[in-house]
């Protein structure tokens, strides 16, 4: 089957080495360092942060047992998944908790497995997930960005280069990394009940530092991988 032939095509893994120079690497930092410092561009770029981190509430919700039943995001970079399930419980808070984390944790993994000749691989995962949760969007901003990172995805994997895929997965990795920071950061000063740490620390009874520190803790390991995987490219 044709069809078949060429979606398997663009989804394998890279068949030989695929090994970035000093020169694009240091291009692609340096794009990547101009889109989360550019107040304009970021503006736009957080609201696929925010995806990120709405779709990890859902994706480990729906692993705990959960069900999915809708996400909406807003153009103040604040989101909300809805899962259905127990009120209470390890679900309930393994899917809360997953949402700050996952940027960095998706950062560092597209990152890993770009440098490795996976790319093909990862971008058609990621066009499956955003194609299931765009059944699943309750607003129109929401819609739009998932659209819009469909197309970008889409593209990307149609007119498939093994040269510039692991480029561009290279950059989202680091903008999601920053990004993660940067959410964390504002959540590290907010201190209300309906945060996601608040809403933890009613969940567990553990103190809203401990959640904290846990997003902190895996934000750094996500860096700590990212840094070593470009140092190690860029010899």
């Amino acid at each position: 089957m044709e069809w078949f032939d060429a979606i398997a095509a663009r989804a394998r893994p890279a068949s030989g080495e695929v090994a970035l120079n000093a020169p694009q690497l240091t291009i692609v930092l340096l794009l990547a360092l101009i889109v989360v410092i550019t107040p304009p561009v970021w503006q736009v770029v957080r609201l696929g942060v925010t995806l990120v981190h709405e779709l990890g509430h859902a994706g480990v919700g729906i692993v705990a047992g959960r069900q999915f039943t809708g996400f909406v995001l807003r153009g103040d970079m604040s989101g909300h998944a809805v899962t259905r399930g127990p009120s209470r419980g390890p679900g309930r808070i393994v899917s809360t908790w997953s949402g700050y984390p996952m940027p960095a944790l998706l950062g560092a993994g597209v990152v890993w497995a770009a440098l490795r000749g996976w790319s093909a691989p990862v971008i058609t995962a990621m066009i499956v997930i955003l194609l299931f949760a765009l059944i699943r969007v309750r607003s129109a901003l929401t819609v739009l960005v998932v659209l819009a990172a469909l197309s970008w995805l889409g593209a990307l994997w149609w007119w498939r280069s093994d040269t510039l895929q692991p480029q561009v997965l290279l950059g989202l990795g680091c903008v999601l990394l920053v990004g993660a920071w940067r959410h964390l950061s504002a959540v590290l000063g907010d201190h209300s009940s309906g945060s996601d740490p608040g809403v933890l620390a009613a969940l567990s009874h553990l103190p809203r530092a401990v959640w904290n520190a846990s997003f902190v803790l895996v934000c750094a390991a996500a860096t700590w991988v990212v840094a070593v995987e470009v140092l190690h490219a860029l010899r």
